[in-house]
């Protein structure tokens, strides 16, 4: 069992979960604020039109739906994260989040029919919803508006934070001239950052650390998102330089300050800028091999 990860340098989690409660805050303040409308507008017109239903019957029908939305939304923002929808990739995934959309509607349907059935029932009235078919058809006609819109809004607002924050990417070959470097072994990053490009030399990556499609490369302090797999970026990094520590952590060797042996056969790493990182029991005498200039276990295995 490999040791729980001590979050390093927290800035880049904590703007995305920054970001995800904005995303629920915003979407509860637009679906509170829309069900409050609709239950003004439906006592008007049912005034208008001489219709007999109670403001509290309006009311529960309007703020069951914004419920069971927002009991939703986490779910759907996740999702957005774990399957973005990028250029290389939409194709591939935006059939998965149809079928969402679908999944989203017959939650959203029974959910609030549910909640329906328990107000009316306490309020000592009968709910009635009528054909379910007929209904789902109805609702999904505007839940699959609603449910990309959250998708949208969520993937740019995640895009935005990338943006501000910086995102890296494998140095490309320039246009005029010999490469910069092999790009098989790079030896920088391109960090785009408010629409300003910066080189980050592979020198200055502290540690890369796993993050859902993304990897966060540690530099002075800084967290900058790539877009790839560890596993990938680790097959790029020179391995007497750069070592897997974790499932989630490769580390520069010169930026460890020391090993600190745990139960187990786990460790902490004791890094330069007093930030602790896990190191698993699978790859710590690796580690500690490659540290002492012998040649790696997983290479001789």
């Amino acid at each position: 069992m490999e040791a729980t990860p001590t979050p390093p340098g927290k800035e880049l989690d904590q703007a995305h979960r920054r970001r995800r409660l904005f995303m629920i805050v915003f979407w509860g303040t637009v679906f509170g604020a829309a069900a409050i409308g609709n239950t003004m507008t439906a006592r008007i017109d049912a005034d208008r039109y001489d219709i007999h239903v109670a403001t509290w019957q309006i009311a529960v029908n309007e703020f069951s739906s914004v419920l069971v939305s927002l009991l939703m939304l986490p779910f759907l923002l996740r999702a957005c994260d774990r399957w973005p929808l990028h250029a290389d990739t939409w194709r591939r995934y935006l059939p998965l989040y149809f079928a969402g959309s679908l999944a989203w509607c017959v939650g959203h349907v029974v959910g609030m029919d549910l909640l329906r059935l328990l107000g009316y029932t306490l309020g000592g009235a009968h709910y009635d919803p009528g054909s379910l078919g007929l209904q789902f058809v109805y609702e999904y006609l505007k839940d699959i508006r609603t449910f990309f819109t959250i998708v949208a809004v969520g993937h740019m607002v995640e895009w935005f934070g990338r943006h501000v924050k910086g995102e890296a990417s494998l140095l490309d070959i320039p246009d005029e001239g010999p490469p910069v470097e092999p790009v098989d072994r790079p030896e920088r990053f391109l960090v785009r950052k408010l629409g300003r490009d910066f080189l980050v030399a592979t020198a200055d990556v502290e540690w890369a650390q796993a993050s859902g499609n993304y990897v966060n490369l540690r530099v002075r302090g800084r967290d900058y998102p790539l877009r790839t797999t560890l596993a990938a970026l680790e097959a790029k990094l020179d391995p007497t330089v750069f070592v897997r520590a974790h499932r989630s952590y490769v580390v520069q060797l010169a930026q460890v300050t020391s090993i600190e042996p745990l139960d187990a056969g786990e460790a902490r790493l004791h890094m330069a800028d007093g930030t602790v990182l896990p190191c698993s029991r699978r790859y710590r005498e690796s580690l500690r091999a490659t540290a002492a200039g012998a040649e790696p276990l997983a290479a001789r295995a």
